[in-house]
């Protein structure tokens, strides 16, 4: 689905998160960061996907992982999502697709036989130095952060 693979340097990247907090991947540089897209919060297989993540965080920041979640959603509608599910991580508001463009995650999907754009749930693990160390494609929403932590 994404252009991007392993080895390939991540593109940079700022949103805006559920609380109006300024993210880049400039200002994460030092850390590994799970850079996870997602169609639409509140949706069952994203709240799944999310609630994985958020089970596991512990996990995940001592394994030195920083989490951020992409969608084309408002903040607003993260706000909603983060306060519904007690997600501990920002989720960036990527109303204008710019983000998802810049990493091929926008594109033709299906589901039930009608045919649209949208995001192609895929997660871009970054390692310290900006360089993408794993793209997940198939993701599994129920285990994706055992997915992530091997």
């Amino acid at each position: 689905m994404t252009a991007l693979k392993t080895g390939d340097k991540a593109p940079d990247f700022t949103g805006k998160d559920q609380k109006g907090n300024e993210i880049s991947l400039t200002s994460l540089k030092g850390n590994k960061v799970v850079l996870y897209f997602y169609p639409k919060d509140d949706t069952p297989g994203c709240t799944a996907q999310a609630c994985s993540l958020r089970d596991n965080y512990e996990a995940l920041i001592s394994a030195g992982y920083r989490v951020i979640g992409v969608s084309p959603d408002s903040e607003k509608s993260h706000v909603k999502f983060a306060e519904k599910y007690d997600l501990p991580f920002p989720l960036l508001a990527d109303t204008d697709k710019k983000i998802a463009n810049d990493y091929g995650v926008w594109g033709r999907k299906k589901f039930m036989g009608k045919e649209y754009d949208g995001v192609i749930r895929t997660t871009v693990i970054i390692d310290a130095e900006g360089v993408i160390s794993e793209v997940i494609e198939k993701v599994d929403t129920k285990n994706h952060a055992n997915q992530i932590l091997g």
